[in-house]
């Protein structure tokens, strides 16, 4: 990644963390503007590998992509390898490289010196049915696990997947924040960033 993304004077933490972001949380420490991309594709990155190792702990099945490429490479002779690659070596590295875009939006217009980002897992129990909140900063969601509802202020409200983001602006209302099942457990991965020492969580409106 490193090589992807320069990201001078970029430091990781772990500890834990106590309140409604329970689970081991990682600190990373922002001293430059541009290491702020690819922060975020290194944590979405991790998010969406814990989604594929817990589909592998389920079987084979549920990962027929993974399982099709190898198949495809191997059964392949020297003769039709190399009339690939000279026929079409952007694709396969694209292929390859195994990425794919989950999400995009544009980010506030900020100075974020002496800012944090403060990366947590946050667990949603069946039928669980969150309380009307805000954040310092502005946040970025991944779901991991199970189907989230959430509206933010500003937004429309919607059920998000595994795989899926959404994002809350500055100065907005996190409005609803439910699990849509009342049988199955959800989980999502919560980037805040703001300033150091901010308090990240606070009840009511914003």
């Amino acid at each position: 990644m490193s090589g992807l993304f320069p990201a001078p004077e970029l430091r990781v933490g772990c500890h834990k963390a106590a309140g409604e972001y329970n689970r081991a949380t990682m600190n990373i420490t922002l001293t430059r503007r541009e290491t702020l991309a690819g922060a975020i594709a290194l944590l979405c990155e991790l998010g969406a590998a814990e989604v594929q190792a817990r589909a592998g702990a389920k079987g084979p099945s549920s990962s027929p992509r993974g399982e099709a490429q190898p198949e495809s490479r191997s059964a392949a002779g020297p003769e039709s390898r190399s009339g690939a690659q000279s026929g079409a070596s952007g694709v396969a590295g694209a292929e390859r490289s195994g990425v794919d875009l989950v999400f995009k939006h544009d980010l506030p217009n900020l100075t974020i010196d002496d800012w944090e980002v403060t990366v947590s897992t946050v667990d949603f129990p069946p039928g669980r049915v969150g309380k009307v909140h805000h954040h310092a900063g502005f946040v970025l969601a991944y779901v991991l696990e199970g189907n989230i509802v959430s509206k933010v202020s500003g937004q429309d409200e919607r059920t998000y997947k595994p795989g899926e983001m959404f994002y809350e602006p500055p100065g907005s209302t996190h409005e609803v924040s439910n699990n849509a099942s009342t049988t199955a457990p959800g989980k999502l991965l919560a980037l805040i960033f703001a300033k150091k020492g901010a308090q990240l969580t606070m009840p009511g409106p914003a």
